[in-house]
Order: C-alpha cells, then structure tokens, then sequence
C-alpha cells in the first residue's frame, strides 16, 4: 500500500530526517531508498528516502517532494539498514551517512528498458484470471512483452497503457525489470594481452610447444607480469604488433579491450601477477575459505601471510569460488593505484570477456563514478573493486568481501562520516550472510587480538611463494657508524658499501625515507625559533626545488626567509633530512646511477606516478627513492636491496600507535626485496636499535611483537582491551573553543570512573590546525555500549547548550591521536 508521507535523510550536518508529503502521482514510484528532490529552507537538495510512513508528526508543516530521481531505488534495503548502524556507531548525521554511500548528483544520458523475467514469462503465458497479475491490461503488456522478444524500451509502455505507477506493480510483482544503461561518447579503452597457453598441455610436457625468442620474451613478460596493455607488452617484450597478432591466432594469448581508467594510466607499472599451482599452505587457507562458504552463514577470516606469500592468489580464487555459486563479491584495496590491477586480474582470472568487474575509487570523475555505480545497481557488475568507500557499492546477493592490507589507515574517514572501511565492512558482512576475509601481513593488533580470541578464524601463510627465501634484515646503528665516521648524513657507510653493490650487480635499491621536501624544519641558531604554519602549530617544510616552504597539513606557502622572523638574525638553519634532500644526496654519491624520486611532490598525477613505477619495474632506474608510499603492494623482481632511513622518527610521536606503525612499515618495506629469484638484504638505519618494534621488525616476527605491545596495551588501558573515543573541540576563536570545552567537561565529569575513564579537556597534539584552536578529550571503556551511550548524550547536551555540531568532532576507534 502507498503510504501518503516518507522520513528522508538530507545531507545536512542534523542528526535527524524529515518528514515529506508524497503527492499522489508519486505514491508508486516514492520506496525507501529512492532519491529524491524536496525543498529545504529556500533551496532544493537530493536526499533518500529511509521510509515511508503513515502519519506525519503533528503541528509540523510538511512539504512535499518534488521529484523522484530515479525508477529503480538507489540503495537497497541492507544497504539503507547499513546506513542507519554507521550514523548510530560513529554518532554522524544520518543525512552525511547515506550522501556518502550514494552516487554523484549528476546528469547522465540513459536508456531505460523493461525486460520481462522469468516470472513474468510464465505468467503471460497462463490465462488472466490465473495470474498475479492486477488487471487484464497489464496481462496483454505481459504477452506483447514476450512478443517483443521480452525487451522494449521504456517509453513503449505509455504507448501499450501502461504508467509509471502500472509498472511499478509489475516490478514490485517481480514480473519485469526496469534497467538502466548509461549514454554518452564511447569510452576509451586499450587492448590488453594475456598469456593463454596451450590448452590440454602441461609445461615440461613432451608435446609442449617449442617457442622461438620472441615468442618467448612475450611469454616472460606476460608471466612476469600478468595482464598488459598491448603498447607496453610490445615495449617491454620489444616485438611487433604482428608477431602478437600471429600468437593470438596460434591460441598462445587471449586479448580483451578494457576502457581505460581516467584515474589510471596505461602505461601500467605492470605488478608481478605470477600464475601458479597452489603450495600445501594456500591450498589449506583456501579449504577453510570453502568450508565458510559451505555453512552458508556470516565469518571473518583473517588471511595473515608473511609479504610474497601469494594473498592475491587465495582472493582471486576465493571470488572464483564465490561467483560459481551465483554470488557477488566486493574487493577492497588500501590505494587507488591498486584497483585497475586487481580489475585486470579478475578479467585474467574469470576470462576475457568477463564484463562484471566495476572499479570505484575517489579518482574517477563524477560522471565516471555514477556509471560504474549504476552498472552495479542494474546488475551489470558482479564484482567490485575500489578504495573504502567501495563498500558501499550497491551489490546484491552477496557473498564475499576481500580487505586486503586490512591494517592500513587509509580504510578511516578523517572527514564525517568517520568511518572504518574495514569494520563497515564487517558489519556489512554479517547483515548480508557472507564472509569477510582480511588479508595482511602486519595484521592491526585488533584485528589479530580478534583471530587469536577466536572471534576471528585465522588462516596462515608462514612462507613465501615457490620456496623463496625472505630477505636478509640488518640494523645499522647510527650511534656507531658515527664514532666511526664523524659524519652526520642520511646515508650511512653501511648503506652506500650496499648501494655500490647493487649498482656493480646490475641490480636494483629501495631507499626509503618517510619524509618528504628537503628539509623538516627551519630553525634560527641565535635564538632557537623556527619558522612556524601561521594557520597550524607545525613546523614548515623547506622544499628546494620549489625554493618554498610549505605546511603539509593546510597547504599555506612562504617564501624561504633570509633572516629570522623573531630576532632578525642572519644565521638561518635547515633542520632534517627529507626524500628531496635524499634523492640529491644519492645523486652526488653515485654520479653514473639512474635515480628517481617518487613521494607526493614527484607524482602530482597518476600518470606521473605510473611512469616513474614502470621505468622502475623495467629497469631503466638503478635506485628509486621514496616515502611510505614505496613500502606496500609493489613486486620488483630485480630489488635485491632496501634500505630504510630514520626508521625510528615515528617512535617518537604522541601516539600509542606509534610502535605499531614503526613495525608495520619496516616489515612491509622488507618485503620488497628478494621477490625475484635473486636474494634480498634490507638496512634499517636507526638511533633506537633497541626498541622491540624494530627488533622483531628485524627478524620480522610478528607474534613476538604482538605479545610485546600488548602487553603495553593492557596496562595502559588502550584497544583492543579497551573502546576509545576521541572528541576535538575547535573554533577558529581561541575563547569559544575554551568555553565549549568546559562546557563539555561539565557534561562529561559525572561519568568519569563510572565504568568510563575520561581525560581532558587539553590542548591537541597539533594544537591549532587550519586556523582552528582545538582541544581534545580522550574517552575509554571496556563497554563499547557504554562508550556509544555517553557520547549520544553528549551530542544531545550540545544542542541544549546552542553549541553547534561541526565544532566538536567525535572519532569512534581513532588511528590517530594528533
């Protein structure tokens, strides 16, 4: 039954829906989940409808809504359920949710038409009478619909008499379809090869073909490398475009045309994909991966293999499995870049002209993102792969989502509605009945805490694919190497003696420094002040090149200063060592090397980005220098050296995290030497060589370090033994942020020691930050509910005392405390 009025979310920063009148000519087409266009204050907005109800609320004027934007609901029922949790738990306006789980607003040339489904089939074929359908006349649409070969473009129905309500009934009945396909120019897309084989013949088979040098370099590079755009397998295998032309009729490769991302470039830096049978350990990771899909019913799987161990290998197969049995699958990844590769991976996994692969990420224009969404809605798509707010990818009958490198931070919102990727989707996981299975090989003490708890079922890979070697790890202790050298400087003897080596192998170095610009900071050596963000308590960068400084957190620039600002003294000193400062010392040291730089300053764009990977992984670089960006998904085959400088520089942040990331990131960059077939050695350069973090980073023992920094943890009273919350109180007047700040601590005294333990109101870490002043309270509980409950009534006293909500920010299980 249509009902006269609907609730919808708007994307206002109220944590409230409103009630709208459903006119009459509407009544059909308004379901919850459809987006529509209503009046709010003196302006039009987009919003969704959560539902539809009977009554409005009384003495309100209610308005009524002026369009629905769309035939087919936007979200789906799970998905509207999944909205409402995430405004719940991270205390978001539910408006803010749900504009982050939809589509741009933009317009898009479709074509809609209405198919006739199995159902309807079946009743067009009985008599009338014997049908559900409502009347005679939408019987006769039923038969001229199967007439019509079962499809016929939407406007035909107002010429067979049906309406928009009319059809509505039949969907609903689930007699038709109603889909959608987006029009405009036709796509650019590029032609990508892959390795096809010979069907029915086992390499080192006596009837294996014998392939001549060309044809061999083609097949080397496709191993190596997987999947390749056909300009860059012609580059990189240097043959003709005829000579892959003959293997593609010799049934040796297979070739698809893939659009290309507008995000993306094609000239892929070509991410080692090697295909190869399964080892003891993948083969018993994916047995448990099978034996959760035979349940039927919700799981987390935490895939917790060392770096190499071939995850990739178990997800794509794990998506095989779940797509045979008539299921969806969601893939998300920690970075843009990885997408178009995972996207070309299912392609050569599922088949060449496998279409049912969507890519959603940040990158992609508005118009970009809002065809690959509805692609999804409408069914086009099968799997999806993107960044975290992929999740949200409107999938139904779902079956499984990947979370590779489930520890990174990039899966958490820093802007509301401030969520985690990963939890969402968990969460979503378990509303849908299907497996959630994290993949990492530095797994998020919470994340492991749940697996050995048994909340979680863990799944391991102790070694790495092929029985190959992990890397040699070393410390250098820069105390020493200076009482031998009395230099101080970013690359240590050890370093340079290991550099030259590789330089005289014909091999390739990793240097990793995760600071970028020349310089940290510019201090005055008379009086000891440095040149501060007029906007942010921080330090300016001093980049070189751009002959500046900048502040990395609001953007503001100045000109380098010739004399200090505080007491106009001459004697102006650039303080640290950065990536730039790095790459020009590397460059002096090893004059006939070919260096590159890759941080955010040297790839602005991702075809920036892409060509400096690619002249890496074809080896037209010696050394590559970069921030953390370098340390995860990247498989080299000719690094036999990494070297890491000022490992310890994050041990020394405010940050209970800070040790925890300091041994994610060593191990991971670890990982990037010794993937081919030639060993690896790694260099840790350090201050600090006794901190556990980098000693078991050292021996890359992550259950030792696991058991260390719990025990911190525990004491401490910090996740995964206790909930945390951390609420910013800001305001660019230093006096109303301090008066909204006790204010809230007037609220919060009552319930500190009441099973919640609250600190603050002080001042934040980064003390001002885009001209805001702000103070921090930091909340813990061992009852999450408890934790959720205060702060619901926190958000309620904020609106009694007029304090407005986008001055206190709320951050339900922060990453970081700065």
């Amino acid at each position: 039954m249509s009902l006269p009025f609907c609730n919808v979310a708007l994307p206002v920063p109220l944590r409230t829906t409103f009630t709208y009148g459903v006119p009459g000519a509407l009544r059909d087409s308004v379901q919850p989940g459809s987006r529509v266009l209503v009046p709010f204050r003196n302006k039009s907005l987009v919003g969704v409808v959560v539902e539809c109800v009977q009554h409005a609320p009384e003495n309100t004027k209610v308005r009524e809504i002026s369009k629905v934007m769309d035939f087919l609901p936007a979200l789906t029922p799970k998905l509207i359920e999944l909205g409402h949790w995430i405004a719940s738990y991270y205390l978001a306006p539910v408006g803010e949710v749900f504009r982050a789980m939809l589509p741009p607003v933009t317009e898009l040339r479709t074509e809609r038409r209405i198919v006739l489904t199995a159902s309807g089939r079946e009743a067009a074929d009985k008599e009338a009478a014997a049908t559900r359908a409502p009347n005679p006349q939408q019987h006769a649409f039923l038969l001229q619909l199967r007439d019509k070969a079962g499809v016929i473009p939407f406007s035909s129905a107002a010429k067979l008499g049906l309406d928009d309500a009319a059809l509505q009934r039949l969907r609903r009945a689930g007699f038709i379809e109603v889909r959608e396909s987006m029009l405009g120019r036709k796509a650019k897309t590029q032609r990508v090869i892959a390795w096809k084989g010979v069907a029915g013949i086992v390499e080192g088979d006596a009837q294996a073909p014998v392939f001549d040098a060309k044809a061999e370099r083609v097949k080397a590079a496709l191993a190596a490398r997987g999947p390749l755009p056909l300009a860059q397998l012609l580059r990189v295998a240097e043959v003709s475009r005829g000579m892959i032309e003959r293997m593609l009729r010799a049934g040796l490769l297979e070739s698809w045309e893939e659009r290309i991302d507008p995000a993306e470039d094609p000239f892929d830096a070509g991410y080692v994909t090697p295909a190869h049978e399964l080892n003891a350990e993948q083969e018993g990771a994916l047995k448990l991966v099978r034996a959760r899909f035979e349940l039927g019913e919700f799981g987390v799987l935490l895939l917790h293999g060392v770096t190499g161990s071939g995850k990739t290998e178990v997800y794509m197969r794990a998506v095989q499995e779940t797509l045979a049995r008539g299921k969806t699958a969601i893939i998300l990844v920690p970075e843009i870049a990885l997408t178009l590769w995972i996207g070309r991976q299912c392609r050569a996994w599922f088949g060449a002209r496998f279409e049912g692969v969507a890519v959603l990420h940040s990158a992609l224009s508005d118009v970009e993102r809002a065809r690959e969404w509805w692609r999804v809605r409408n069914g086009e798509a099968r799997v999806v792969v993107g960044t975290r707010s992929a999740i949200f990818a409107p999938l139904e009958n779902l079956g499984l989502i990947i979370v590779d490198e489930e520890q990174e931070s990039s899966y958490k919102q820093e802007e509301t509605p401030r969520y985690h990727g990963r939890d969402v989707g968990i969460v979503r996981a378990k509303m849908e009945n299907a497996a959630a299975l994290l993949g990492t090989a530095t797994p998020s003490l919470e994340t492991y805490h749940h697996a050995r708890s048994g909340k979680y079922e863990l799944l391991t890979l102790a070694s790495r694919v092929e029985q190959r070697a992990m890397a040699s790890v070393e410390i250098v202790d820069l105390r020493e190497d200076f009482a031998k050298t009395h230099e101080t400087g970013p690359i240590s003897a050890s370093l340079h003696a290991g550099i030259q080596e590789c330089l005289a192998q014909k091999t390739q170095a990793l240097v990793l420094i995760n600071r970028r610009g020349y310089s940290w900071s510019v201090l005055c050596r008379s009086c000891g002040a440095s040149v501060q963000c007029e906007n942010c308590s921080i330090s300016m960068t001093h980049h070189k090149q751009r002959n500046r400084l900048e502040c990395h957190y609001c953007g503001s620039l100045k000109p380098i200063p010739k004399q200090c600002p505080k007491c106009q003294s001459k004697y102006v000193y650039f303080f640290g060592e950065g990536s730039e400062h790095l790459e020009e010392r590397l460059l002096k040291e090893f004059p006939g090397a070919r260096i590159a730089r890759l941080d955010r300053d040297t790839a602005r764009t991702k075809r920036q980005y892409q060509e400096t990977l690619g002249a890496f992984a074809s080896g037209a670089l010696d050394i590559l220098v970069g921030t953390q960006m370098l340390a995860k998904g990247h498989d080299f085959q000719r690094v036999t050296l990494v070297g890491v400088v000022s490992a310890d520089s994050s041990l020394s942040l405010p940050d209970f995290r800070a040790a925890e990331r300091t041994f994610q990131l060593l191990t991971q960059v670890a990982g990037r030497a010794g993937r081919g077939e030639l060993p690896g050695r790694v260099l840790i350069q350090t201050f600090y060589p006794e901190h556990y973090a980098i000693q078991d980073a050292v021996k890359q023992d992550y259950p030792a370090f696991y058991e260390r920094e719990t025990q911190f943890r525990r004491v401490m009273a910090y996740p995964p033994f206790t909930s945390l919350a951390n609420v910013i109180v800001r305001d660019t007047h230093l006096e109303k942020a301090i008066r909204w700040s006790r204010q809230l601590s007037e609220y919060f005294s009552p319930h500190d020691g009441k099973g919640l333990r609250i600190l603050g109101p002080a001042a934040a870490p980064i003390a001002k930050l885009k001209k805001e002043h702000r103070f921090q309270f930091l909340l813990k509980s061992p009852k999450r509910s408890l934790l959720g409950k205060v702060l619901s009534g926190a958000m309620t006293y904020l609106e009694l005392k007029e304090i407005p909500e986008t001055a206190v920010l709320v951050d339900m299980d922060p990453l970081s405390l700065m």
